[in-house]
């Protein structure tokens, strides 16, 4: 009958197992525009999006280094994987819930026992001693013929309390004592039965965890891609206008020999001299901050590696042109930033996770049933423990269900339902906001070449005033405030033309951010293994 009873718990077990509380997940359905509302004025293209390796698309080669060296040892990047690990080895715990627990236990006792009888007729003392997995408890009683002397010892090594007593007795006639061993072993399981979905729930919701945790690490991937690409546009952008500073230093301290020269010949006033000089020296003072800049950018590339700072320092302290930006830039279409960009999926990984756990919240609210089962023997001989004589075992099953516990589970399925909620709200958030980041970088993307074309048109008729206001100067027809004004605005539309070809990459590397692409070719090699273990 015992039998038949295990078994037929088992069997309901099995047919109530496809059973879990709570909602089903489901992927929302979020409204996404068709295409894009900014008009294509920087050579956008509605061509499917090439995003997977997009700083190839800017044809420099140490950026290409840069960006792969930096996967390899990013900070960031390292705790993200940490942090995945951390994730699949929760779900292992949560799993675990799922299969019985299986122990093993084993005792050793010794006794031994001696009775003696005084001349007067009638002391009868003992001696003996117990081994047992906490510690020993010895008793021991000597006699002579005057005295008695009792010892009592608990406890192993050091640690040990000892007792000892003295005491007058008569002589006493002792009989030969009895000793016995005792070998206890036994192996017990327990299961509790998953019935109506609790545990199956929570594994949902770490398998969705750890989802979310793989899609915040291409998170940290995309940050730092474009991270790495903007520090070295910006330290090339400053290179070059430290470049063009000294360049207008040097054509403004001729302009300075030249005044000087028609001031002692007499030819023009020593305003003129002066005023050279002031220009000049206004265009100094932009080095050191030029120069300051440049050591900043080398220094948080060498972080962003995962080295200290000034690692890159001799590989990078040398001057090379800005990368080139792409004649063509394929932006693809809205909807395809909801299976593309790492924070949309995170998110919508959360709100599967917090739907999964309203179902592991519900189902305390239903009975638990267990399974028990224990096999072990004893025997004063080590050797037949197990024979089927010193055998014994047990079966059992144990329901466990709260009938009042104030309010806590149903409080426990609201917290868990205004989660949902919220994760909900923020997976909606998710995609307008991606959305909106895209718009955004597409304006600037396009305006700002329409600003960097302008400000090129500018810098050569500068370059043009410039010519002209030195000629006229030597040949008397103008002043030299007209030399120094075409010189100032001149070094002025150069430096915003460098800027300003700088911010057109910057804007092409936060479009490519933006889309979400990058973070495929940089996935991790390890298999998933705690996915691939069984769950029932």
């Amino acid at each position: 009958m015992p039998r038949h009873y295990m078994m037929a718990l088992v069997l309901a077990g099995g047919v109530l197992a496809g059973c879990k509380t709570g909602p089903d997940y489901v992927r929302p359905n979020v409204d996404v525009p068709s295409k894009w509302s900014s008009a294509r004025e920087g050579g956008e293209a509605d061509k499917p999006a090439a995003v997977t390796e997009w700083w190839t698309t800017l044809n420099d080669p140490v950026l290409n280094d840069l960006i792969g060296r930096s996967v390899e040892a990013n900070f960031d990047l390292r705790m993200a994987e940490a942090r995945v690990r951390e994730a699949r080895a929760a779900r292992g715990i949560v799993a675990a819930d799922l299969w019985p627990n299986v122990g093993i236990s084993g005792s050793y006792a010794h006794s031994q026992s001696t009775e003696s009888k005084s001349q007067s007729g009638g002391v009868a003392t003992t001696l003996g001693a117990g081994l047992s997995p906490l510690g020993v408890n010895r008793n021991v009683t000597l006699r002579n013929q005057n005295a008695s002397v009792t010892r009592s010892v608990t406890g192993f090594g050091a640690g040990a309390a000892r007792a000892t007593s003295v005491s007058l007795t008569p002589n006493s006639s002792q009989t030969p004592g009895r000793t016995s061993d005792l070998f206890q072993a036994w192996f017990d399981a327990s299961w509790e039965l998953d019935i109506f979905g609790g545990n199956r729930r929570a594994v949902e919701a770490a398998d969705a965890t750890i989802d979310a945790a793989e899609d915040a690490r291409r998170g940290v991937v995309l940050s730092l891609l474009s991270e790495v690409a903007l520090n070295y546009i910006d330290l090339r952008a400053t290179q070059s206008r430290l470049a063009i500073t000294h360049k207008n230093i040097a054509a403004q301290a001729a302009s300075v020999t030249l005044t000087r020269d028609r001031f002692q010949a007499g030819l023009t006033s020593e305003l003129d001299a002066v005023r050279a000089e002031s220009l000049l020296a206004t265009t100094q003072s932009q080095l050191p901050a030029l120069e300051s800049h440049i050591q900043g950018a080398i220094h948080g590339l060498g972080v962003l590696m995962g080295k200290d700072p000034g690692a890159l320092l001799e590989e990078l302290s040398t001057a090379a042109p800005m990368p080139a930006a792409p004649g063509e830039v394929p932006v693809g279409l809205p909807s395809d930033l909801l299976r593309r960009r790492p924070d949309i999926r995170q998110s919508e990984r959360e709100l599967a996770a917090a739907t999964a756990r309203i179902g592991e919240a519900m189902a305390d609210l239903f009975p638990k049933f267990s399974l028990t089962g224990a096999f072990g023997g004893k025997s004063g001989d080590l050797g037949n423990v197990f024979s089927n004589a010193n055998q014994l075992w047990s079966l059992g099953s144990t329901v466990r269900w709260p009938l009042f516990d104030a309010g806590r589970i149903r409080a426990n399925i609201n917290v868990q339902n205004a989660r949902q909620e919220q994760a909900a709200i923020a997976y909606e958030k998710s995609i307008m906001t991606a959305l909106e980041d895209v718009e955004n970088a597409l304006v600037a993307f396009a305006k700002e070449q329409v600003r960097r074309d302008l400000l090129d048109k500018a810098v050569k008729a500068n370059e043009h005033a410039v010519r002209l206001a030195n000629e006229r100067y030597v040949q008397g027809l103008e002043s030299f405030l007209s030399v120094l004004t075409a010189q100032q605005q001149l070094f002025q539309t150069e430096d915003q033309l460098v800027q300003s070809q700088s911010f057109v990459l910057t804007d092409l590397v936060s479009l490519y951010k933006a889309l979400g692409g990058g973070w495929e070719t940089h996935e991790p090699q390890e298999p998933d293994t705690a996915k691939s273990k069984p769950t029932r």
